[in-house]
């Protein structure tokens, strides 16, 4: 990274950390380049540890579709997302969206933190999501310790979704 160590005053990591093989090691890179003291706020791909069993089941086949899709050349790849954005993120979007402004708890319910986003947000997501080959996915626990591991403390978790697991951490030395 181009950039000095020990050089920045805050740092920032939102979805890409766990497209990269070796997540630690990259983390560990970014924290270098704080200066003690700086902010590094992270966001990584959870493992569902929040979850009920149902939810991770469907994670799981659509995972199985996400492996297939990645392979695809980009133009195909994008014109799928946008099927899926179509058929699956929107309705269950606005479906989750009717479920709250009738009162239920929408939570758990999939694709839920769609229910008020744009159907461009959607794509975008969308695509991000199938459109990547390599996805590793990370339970509390193995981002604190990652986090501690690469000298950040005071580490903090977002402790309501969508951002399942965005969290906070200074750098130490």
């Amino acid at each position: 990274m181009p950039i000095q160590n020990d050089s920045m005053d805050f740092g920032y990591s939102l979805g890409v950390l766990h497209h990269i093989p070796d997540t630690g090691s990259a983390l560990r890179c970014c924290v270098k380049k704080l200066k003690i003291g700086a902010p590094f706020l992270v966001y990584l791909y959870y493992r569902f540890d929040n979850r009920p069993f149902w939810f991770k089941t469907i994670w799981r086949l659509s995972d199985c579709v996400r492996k297939v899709i990645s392979r695809m050349p980009h133009f195909l790849r994008s014109w799928v997302a946008q099927i899926l954005t179509v058929a699956i993120y929107w309705p269950l979007a606005r479906l989750s969206l009717l479920g709250e402004k009738c009162g239920l708890g929408v939570g758990n319910w999939p694709l839920s933190s769609y229910r008020d986003r744009s159907l461009y947000s959607m794509r975008t997501d969308s695509l991000d999501r199938f459109g990547t080959r390599l996805e590793k996915r990370f339970t509390r626990e193995e981002i604190g310790r990652m986090m501690e591991q690469s000298g950040l403390n005071q580490i903090r978790f977002a402790e309501k979704g969508p951002a399942f697991w965005c969290a906070i951490g200074r750098r130490v030395s």
